[in-house]
């Protein structure tokens, strides 16, 4: 049976999104990204050095990838917009990851600007994947600003943390009709693995990844998670009870016959 996620016209068989950022040796993201086998990852436009090609990030990922070069670094729906075209010019496709963060606490999205930024980046084409908390009432504005996907926190960018907001990712899971691709937080193949036994489409990880003693490793598990975690949904998970069940008769034993 097949499996596939469909993002405006691109039909995708991997639910794992991989994020190249934080990888102390570049060198290592081609080999992450194909232990992986995921067909979308994400790309930091000011990390993109078109002069060299040991520094830009681009040159380790494999030909065949939809490169989603993401907002890093916006402070408003206007610098956002600015990024999306300038990734867009230098040759990166229409995908891309609306990021607008003023907050440098804890790095929290400012929903307000990524609805702006989305609503004009929609308008003139560009498959638009922004990165906000997981509120139902901005979901909704996303989904009718023409968002792609809606890609909720997990927890704070690069904690580690998991799924600290699963309550509210699984009212967008059961509300929203474009696809919840869960980002940032998910430090763990068993967090990712819940995320997609919640019913969510995707997640996407990076720094699980590039802190991992063996991130090669570690993007082969997480794979795997993601796909255990999705066939579960599938097959359907029974409902929790409250109250113990025999899975056995509790009739007929030996001393039943006396």
């Amino acid at each position: 049976m097949s499996d596939i996620l469909r993002i405006a016209s691109s039909e995708l068989s991997s639910r794992f999104f991989v994020g190249t950022g934080k990888f102390s040796d570049k060198s290592l993201i081609g080999d992450v990204i194909r232990a992986s086998e995921a067909q979308v990852v994400t790309v930091a436009v000011r990390r993109v050095d078109i002069e060299s090609s040991d520094e830009n990030v681009l040159s380790h990922v494999p030909q065949g990838t939809i490169v989603m070069p993401n907002t890093s670094g916006a402070r408003t729906a206007e610098e956002a917009v600015r990024i999306a075209r300038l990734a867009q010019a230098t040759g990166n496709g229409n995908w891309i990851k609306v990021e607008v963060i003023q907050d440098n606490v804890y790095l929290l999205p400012d929903t307000i600007e990524t609805l702006k930024a989305t609503e004009i980046l929609a308008q003139e084409g560009f498959i638009v994947l922004p990165y906000v908390t997981p509120d139902l009432s901005i979901a909704r504005r996303l989904v009718d600003a023409g968002a792609a996907a809606v890609m909720p926190l997990g927890a704070p960018i690069g904690s580690n943390r998991g799924v600290r907001t699963k309550e509210l990712i699984q009212i967008l899971v059961d509300e929203i009709s474009i696809p919840i691709i869960v980002d940032a937080g998910i430090g763990a193949p068993s967090h990712a693995a819940m995320c997609m036994e919640m019913g969510c489409d995707a997640v996407l990880v990076n720094t699980a990844l590039a802190a991992a003693e063996d991130p090669v490793m570690m993007a082969s598990a997480f794979r795997d998670a993601v796909r255990a975690g999705r066939n579960a949904y599938l097959a359907g998970i029974p409902s929790q009870a409250l109250r113990a069940t025999a899975s056995s008769p509790l009739t007929g034993f030996l001393h039943d016959a006396h």
